[in-house]
């Protein structure tokens, strides 16, 4: 067997490849050595900040479609009025953007990439903190920011009272005496700002944890209460729930709530003129089944803490109390309906199902119009206040797809199995009724009466356990950042001897016009390159001119 001598790194000759039998091409990384080298793109600064700008760019689907777990109401609105695209967004998973495989992919990869990145960088930032400042440069007048003066003082005074001085401005200090009373001071400050970079990202850290542990161990829910009713904090009494991958039920407090008033204000006047604001609802709560009864004001971004959940007042509307007998003359639907706001004006759509109905099913489809108005022959709603309520319904018959047991939305009329019910001139059916008023249906399907209108309330109830660790984050982020930007890391030399000799770039030895004395020469750098080091220089030299005079003591070497 022949072996191969390997060159001089410096001969300039190109290595020599390994031999056949080893089986490695050349570059090629075996198992270990390629996760490492994954391990390293990980967590470098530059992957982190983009993984932070894909989740910023993964989050913005969640702001523009609706999603269930925020409002579920406007997301079968949108599923009904697109159904072509529903189910495209269902498997991309972006009726629930936040909840999805790929958002916490990038989720787990940032925290991932962020603990890599930060770890390493406190090492660092332990042992800069440990370090002496740095010996004053050799040639002084060469730094861009430098001031030179000639004192009757000795040089170990000086050098005594630079330190002094240093010190008091809040920088760390170095001192070294040489030969012929000459000596320097090193002196440097601004550690902190480093400290406000890893906070910040420390922070980040925190907040994205704080994050999780409301997604993993929080729920959230939604339910329509009308005024008047009550609710009780189950599941069973939820209109969705979005619950977090290790929530347990378990952890649900048990309080109960009833609404007993709502009241809103209008907008008579001006530019929003029908509009609605200042919304209260009146409650009465209990904590547990034996507490006691309590009450509660609930406003807009005004939620009601119970333990560890908050009760939110995110919506209202309007629920027409409608009833249907069917041809028989029995009642097949009685009660107040939820109808979905379409607009600011609370324009708004409903859907009636009376299955008990016979001879055959009946369905009602229309609008709600809280202050109706008839002009050129066209309805419209001028404000969302119910002072002349009337409904506009459009009637079905036949099945209304109940029966089978699949799941239907109560907000979407299934009207596959059913046809239009017709008037006497062959067009479809309208109901059209103000409250007090009744129709007869054709063919003798039943009759439809508008008993009056009562008003809801949408409510979210949410348990988010890392809440106080998210705000707390984001107040460290905001104080590093702070940091970060205001300290300003900077390093200032002070440095004497004899007043005979030129201490800067010219010649040693050479007299400066035959003065006698000590040369002082002080010389600055800013680090981060936008300081004011002309004027801290200024101000440093005159509180030594100050310090000549007071007495000093010498400092150590």
């Amino acid at each position: 067997m022949t072996q191969t001598s390997t060159p001089d790194r410096n001969s300039g000759e190109p290595p020599v490849e390994p031999p056949a039998e080893s089986g490695r091409r050349p570059g090629e990384l075996t198992p270990v050595e390629t996760l490492r080298w994954a391990w390293r793109q990980l967590t470098s600064m530059r992957t982190a900040l983009l993984l932070l700008l894909l989740l910023a760019l993964a989050a913005v689907p969640g702001s523009l479609i609706p999603q269930r777990g925020v409002d579920s109401l406007k997301t079968v609105r949108w599923q009904t009025q697109h159904p072509d695209l529903t189910p495209i967004y269902e498997n991309l998973q972006l009726f629930s953007v936040y909840t999805s495989v790929w958002f916490s992919a990038i989720y787990l990869l940032l925290l991932t990439s962020l603990v890599g990145c930060i770890i390493p960088r406190l090492g660092v930032y332990w042992r800069a903190m440990r370090r002496q400042p740095p010996r004053a440069p050799r040639h002084l007048d060469r730094l861009p920011d430098h001031a030179a003066y000639l004192t009757q003082a000795t040089g170990p005074s000086v050098l005594a009272a630079a330190a002094q001085v240093l010190r008091g401005r809040g920088y760390r200090v170095l001192s070294s005496t040489g030969e012929d009373g000459g000596g320097s001071v090193s002196a440097e400050r601004g550690y902190l700002r480093e400290a406000g970079n890893l906070l910040f990202h420390v922070a980040v850290l925190v907040v994205l944890i704080g994050f999780a542990l409301g997604g993993l161990f929080g729920y959230k829910g939604g339910v329509i209460v009308v005024v008047g009713s009550g609710f009780s904090n189950n599941l069973t009494q939820y209109d969705d729930f979005v619950p977090g991958s290790l929530f347990d039920p378990d952890w649900m407090e048990d309080f109960s709530f009833t609404i007993d008033d709502f009241d809103v204000e209008w907008i008579e006047r001006g530019r929003g003129q029908g509009l609605a604001r200042k919304f209260v609802s009146t409650l009465t709560y209990r904590e547990s089944p034996s507490a006691p009864v309590q009450t509660y004001d609930l406003r807009v971004n005004h939620p009601l803490s119970i333990g560890g959940t908050g009760v939110f007042l995110i919506g209202h509307g309007y629920a027409p109390v409608i009833t249907i007998r069917d041809g028989n003359g029995d009642v097949a639907y009685s009660g107040p309906t939820v109808f979905l706001p379409e607009d600011l004006n609370f324009l708004s759509f409903g859907v009636v199902k009376a299955s008990a109905a016979a001879p055959e099913q009946i369905g009602l489809e229309g609008f709600f119009y809280p202050t109706y108005l008839l002009v050129d022959g066209d309805p419209v709603n001028v404000m969302g206040d119910d002072r002349n309520p009337t409904l506009s319904l459009l009637a079905y018959s036949g099945d209304l797809g109940l029966d089978d047991g699949s799941p239907q939305s109560v907000y979407v009329l299934d009207k596959d199995g059913t046809d239009p019910v017709l008037g006497p001139d062959g067009k479809p059916f309208r109901v059209d009724l103000q409250v007090g008023q009744g129709v007869v249906l054709p063919d003798r399907l039943g009759s439809i009466t508008f008993d009056g209108v009562e008003t809801w309330n949408k409510v979210q109830i949410s348990r988010t356990p890392g809440m106080w660790l998210t705000l707390g984050g984001v107040v460290l982020a905001l104080l590093g950042l702070l940091g970060s930007l205001f300290i300003r890391p900077r390093r200032v030399w002070v440095r004497v001897g004899p007043g005979g000799e030129s201490r800067g770039g010219g010649d040693p030895g050479k007299p400066v016009d035959g003065e006698a004395g000590t040369m002082v020469e002080v010389a600055g750098l800013d680090r981060s390159g936008n300081g004011d080091v002309p004027a801290e220089l200024a101000a440093i030299v005159a509180e030594l001119h100050a310090a000549e005079t007071a007495p000093t003591r010498e400092e150590p070497t």
